[in-house]
């Protein structure tokens, strides 16, 4: 299994020395464009100028592609706006393609938008273009009404965890000589209702960061979990895939993204999915991460049952009449005073 990975630039550049170093276990980078929405808000390490980040910014994807590491460029933000149907940006798309395959070897793109898979199609053929997760497409006739744009379609996340459904996409994505693609590590919430509106926020961030705003919107996952009666309903209500249960995908997936360009530490990340297996909360691994906001309470990776992931993906998803996911939950969930305790 190889791995699927967001680049991001770091202040230290250890996620970057990482990157090389795990580079076997790499099928390529992904990563966003300056001028261009994409999935999550990019900023400029501290101490960095735009100028000097975006200079070092393209240095280490130059130096990434010369390992022999492919590349995957980002069009996936949720709204672009006025410039959506524009003319004025479809020809600074087409400028920013020719520079990114000249010059980083990019070859495929994710995006979110058909009119830019259109575009990628009509202009530029070579490229692969990628339908992204937050298209949310589960069904065989999502991928049908998109097939002649898109080359390869993310599974939505909500049927990581249903081998069945993953079965039926995969057999009518071969059907089409489509190709399908898996997001392991998302930490959202099944059906969230406000996901589209947060990706809308995140697509403008930069206008919205220019007003004198009455809100700040982080998304209602947090406020969700802190509720103790939530937080029981976690492994019911999260798609996760483990990294010790990742080999149970290969069948279907010669390739896994991670989602790493908002992590911490995404190099803990990327290590425990090559290693497949995680000591430790696991929500740390996911994005988002919601471990700050339920303590001193933590999900305990390694004390959910080996045989959690092929008794979720093969159950009939009878969740009303079935507390399976609640026990495990609780018999996982341990209080940070426990481990101090331990320790001692």
């Amino acid at each position: 299994m190889k791995f699927s990975v967001g680049y991001r630039l770091t202040a230290d550049g250890e996620w970057f020395r990482c990157l090389l170093t795990e580079k076997e276990h790499l099928k390529e980078i992904y990563f966003p464009w300056t001028g261009f929405s994409s999935g999550r808000e990019e900023t400029a390490p501290e101490g960095l100028s735009p100028f000097d980040a975006e200079a070092e910014k393209r240095r280490e994807l130059k130096a990434l592609h010369d390992a022999g590491i492919g590349m995957n460029l980002l069009l996936n933000g949720n709204c672009y706006g006025r410039d959506s149907l524009s003319r004025a940006f479809f020809l600074r798309l087409g400028d920013t393609l020719d520079e990114v395959t000249d010059t980083l070897g990019v070859s495929s793109v994710t995006t979110t938008s058909p009119v830019i898979a259109k575009f990628i199609g009509q202009n530029f053929g070579d490229l692969e273009v990628r339908a992204s997760v937050n298209m949310e497409i589960g069904t065989p006739e999502g991928m049908t009404y998109l097939s002649e744009w898109f080359d390869a379609f993310y599974l939505a996340r909500e049927y990581n965890r249903d081998f069945g459904a993953i079965r039926r996409m995969k057999n009518a994505a071969e059907a089409k000589g489509k190709k399908l693609c898996l997001l392991a590590n998302s930490g959202c919430l099944n059906h969230c209702s406000a996901h589209h509106f947060h990706d809308n926020l995140v697509a403008h961030h930069g206008e919205i960061a220019e007003m004198d705003n009455a809100y700040d919107f982080q998304g209602v996952c947090w406020d969700y979990l802190r509720d103790l009666v939530h937080l029981d309903e976690y492994l019911r209500i999260t798609n996760f895939i483990r990294p010790e249960d990742i080999h149970l995908y290969e069948e279907w997936f010669d390739c896994v993204k991670l989602a790493t360009r908002a992590s911490a530490h995404p190099e803990r990340t990327l290590r425990a999915y090559i290693r497949g297996q995680y000591i430790g909360s696991v929500m740390n691994l996911l994005e988002p991460d919601h471990s700050g906001g339920v303590l001193p309470l933590l999900v305990e990776n390694s004390a959910i049952p080996a045989e959690f992931a092929g008794t979720v993906g093969n159950c009939q998803k009878n969740c009303e009449s079935c507390d399976y996911c609640r026990r495990v939950l609780r018999s996982a969930l341990i209080q940070m005073e426990e481990i101090i305790h331990a320790d001692q």
